[in-house]
């Protein structure tokens, strides 16, 4: 038991090293972002931006195995939880997923989102 606390506590790390160096870049190429605080099971995502004309952009950072459908969908609940607990127009608050790359730089990490999303189809 000791070995998988052992490893859940260093990949803990590696995520929470990656959503401060994620956060850190962004602000340094000029982006007003924030790293946003666990809230139980209504979690908002790790970083959001302030975009113009008050919308945000939520960002949930993984440095873990691919899991695209998974990272989606997490992105999807926080971005509606982060405009809730705000009182925020959903329509007002995006969300994508950014996944670390092994071997690359911040820059070359992916970002997720879906087709519909990402070319504004609305809800099918």
């Amino acid at each position: 038991m000791t070995d998988i606390a052992a490893r859940n506590r260093r990949n803990k790390r590696r995520g929470s090293a990656w959503e401060a160096e994620l956060r850190d870049e962004l602000r340094g190429a000029g982006l007003d972002v924030e790293r946003l605080r666990l809230t139980g099971k209504d979690d908002e995502g790790d970083l959001v931006i302030r975009l113009e004309e008050g919308r945000f952009l939520v960002i949930e950072a993984k440095n873990a195995r691919f899991e695209p459908g998974e990272f989606v969908s997490e992105a999807e609940t926080e971005q509606k939880n982060f405009a809730k607990h705000r009182g925020l127009d959903p329509a007002a608050v995006d969300s994508v997923v950014v996944v670390r790359r092994r071997g690359a730089t911040w820059r070359r990490a992916y970002v997720l989102t879906t087709v519909e999303k990402y070319f504004e189809l609305g809800a099918a």
